[in-house]
């Protein structure tokens, strides 16, 4: 759940802690790197952070990410507050909301299996008879001896034992050359620093109070938002959802998950998906895996490149991996998936995944079990598709949780063909073209072809115009306008064409433009203020009156925006796509059987929130 969605659901108290981590860092004493932006935001809704609506917050947040990451890596010099066990269960898909009891169940259930592997580790390490490499041995014993030098060197000084920040920096750094994974640094750091059981009040208050999670005391539920769940996975080490990471281990070959598996003594007996589990469970690193862990010794690294784009293009259908080093490429496939996970869409409709959900529950019963355990998820029924995506939660994260045999059982029950990529075909057999169009409407006004590929909408990039247009058509059209085509088509010459005209009467209509743009932030005034004055000369030639002028893009710059105040004879007001959008979504909601067009003549910039608050009220 985004940052904004939980501010809405909280009150001022209890959104108190995060907005005095944010005041601070936003201090100009404080220097944040982008001061200047985040003024400009404050000016435009309030001086004060605790008078910015939720969506300038947000806006804010976004600005001193990097500032916020700093204050969340200083928790990790005190071993001893059990950051890294906290945030471990933090950043699991499917725990950005939790019930206070739930989270302490969690707490408690991850101590108890940390003593078993703290033990069962040592046993490992200090007993020969144990069969791990040699030269693994010695690094483990390398970095817990100098771990245990940098924790109790305080007492010959009289001081209580603690690791410093640099000491901490040090062994950081003795970790990553040694090539340890989070889990295995995790197991020694405990062997010298017990955990002790800490009470979850007190754990609760530490975590809201540096920012990292909501409380709502009404209701005892604790979420922690989407964009802090990214920085708490980025200082974690973890570079990507574990979905994602599973989703690249099965597209791995058996020999190369057998052979992660012998790098990090997981046991190869278990079968592959209990492997690749707990491959992902162990906090081995993503790069680590396709830099090292999947490649025979002596393997070049020209060939590891050609490996990686194999895997990239046959088993993760993403062709063209950017990047000259594999390092770049590794990088691009990181930004690949943090671009899947911040995008809000899903790979088909909203009542596609509802569907999905339910034939899967009525084919595969156990459906529901499986994914209430593997996001550990506190509530009884947990298929819905809007409770799932509040968990962030996609169609596609459901599907690979399920073991292959089941998924060929449902294709064949279902005739979804089984040759290729069956969680493709089942997503494919699931898509509602019109639905899926609409809810992309967005990123088709962004002209972002990798996002919608995802999404399961194949367009050439020649065409994406045009479908933002008939898209923009069929808004207006479901809001209750005439969309006049063969008005259109009569007003049109062959060096001037309108692209919308919406009919109020036989003498009255309203001008929409559409326009995409790569970029965020349209700012092509001038040309566009040609191109609507030439359409509203040619419109009244034909004796029609221009009520309203619109224009519809993806998004507007501060200068487009403020020329556009300046220019009168236009009457022309802009729209965001996913302003309209959103118009739309809350007038299908409404008791309303026509939308007044009355209610987009006054803001220069179409303010949504004003309108969905005027029709659902």
């Amino acid at each position: 759940m985004k940052i904004e969605k939980v501010l809405e659901k909280l009150n001022s108290f209890e959104k108190n802690s995060f907005l005095k981590v944010i005041d601070q860092i936003i201090n100009p004493e404080a220097k944040p790197k982008y001061l200047q932006q985040i003024n400009q935001v404050l000016s435009d809704s309030s001086t004060d952070l605790k008078s910015a609506d939720n969506s300038n917050i947000a806006k804010i947040f976004e600005l001193v990410t990097d500032e916020f990451e700093t204050v969340i890596k200083l928790e990790f010099s005190n071993i001893d507050s059990q950051f890294d066990v906290l945030c471990d269960i933090l950043i699991r898909d499917g725990n950005c909301i939790m019930k206070q009891e739930w989270f302490a169940q969690l707490y408690h259930a991850e101590l108890k299996k940390l003593n078993m592997k703290i033990k069962a580790f040592k046993r490992m390490i200090d007993e020969e008879s144990y069969e791990i490499d040699r030269n693994r041995r010695r690094d483990y014993i390398i970095y817990r001896e100098c771990l245990k030098t940098a924790y109790y060197n305080d007492l010959e000084h009289n001081l209580s034992a603690k690791i410093s920040r640099d000491e901490q920096t040090i062994l950081l750094t003795l970790a990553k050359q040694l090539e340890l994974s989070k889990e295995e640094i995790k197991l020694i750091n405990y062997q010298i620093i017990k955990p002790e059981i800490l009470d979850i009040d007190k754990i609760i208050n530490n975590l809201k109070n540096i920012g990292i999670i909501f409380y709502s005391k009404k209701n005892n539920i604790v979420y922690i938002a989407d964009e802090v769940v990214r920085i708490l996975r980025k200082v974690r080490g973890k570079e990507v959802a574990d979905k994602f990471f599973r989703r690249l281990l099965l597209s791995l070959r058996v020999p190369q998950i057998n052979m992660i598996c012998n790098k990090h003594n997981i046991d190869r007996k278990l079968s592959h998906y209990d492997k690749i589990n707990a491959i992902i469970n162990e906090g081995i690193s993503f790069s680590t895996v396709l830099i090292i862990d999947i490649y025979k010794e002596g393997t070049k690294v020209s060939e590891k490149k050609k490996i990686l784009n194999e895997i990239c293009e046959k088993g993760l259908s993403i062709s063209n991996v950017k990047g000259i080093t594999l390092e770049d490429k590794i990088a691009f496939l990181i930004q690949y998936f943090e671009d899947i996970e911040r995008d809000e869409k899903v790979s088909i409709s909203f009542d596609g995944y509802e569907k999905l959900l339910v034939d899967i529950l009525k084919f595969l019963p156990k459906t529901n079990d499986i994914v209430k355990k593997e996001f550990e998820l506190q509530d009884e029924h947990v298929l819905s598709s809007s409770y799932l995506l509040d968990y962030n939660i996609k169609p596609r994260d459901v599907i690979e949780i399920l073991e292959d045999g089941d998924l060929l059982k449902f294709c064949e029950a279902n005739n979804i063909k089984i040759r290729g990529d069956k969680v493709s075909n089942i997503l494919d057999k699931y898509k509602d073209a019109e639905n899926l169009n609409l809810e992309n409407y967005e990123n088709i006004g962004f002209r972002n072809l990798s996002i919608l590929k995802e999404n399961g909408i194949l367009i050439k990039e020649a065409d994406l115009g045009v479908k933002f247009e008939q898209l923009t058509k069929l808004i207006f059209s479901k809001l209750g306008f005439d969309v006049d085509e063969s008005l259109r088509k009569k007003i049109n010459t062959k060096k001037e064409k309108v692209d919308i005209v919406l009919k109020l009467n036989e003498q009255e209509v309203i001008l929409v433009e559409c326009k995409t743009v790569k970029e965020s932030g349209y700012n092509k005034f001038s040309s566009v203020s040609r191109q609507m004055k030439s359409y509203i000369s040619l419109i009244t030639s034909n004796d029609l009156k221009v009520v309203k002028s619109l224009l519809v893009a993806p998004d507007f710059s501060d200068e487009f925006i403020n020329d556009c105040e300046l220019e009168y004879d236009l009457n022309l007001s802009l729209i965001k796509a996913s302003s309209l959008k959103r118009i739309l979504d809350a007038f299908k909601v409404s008791k309303l059987k026509t939308f007044s067009y009355k209610l987009l003549l006054r803001d220069v910039l179409i303010q949504e929130e004003r309108i969905i608050k005027a029709i659902t009220k």
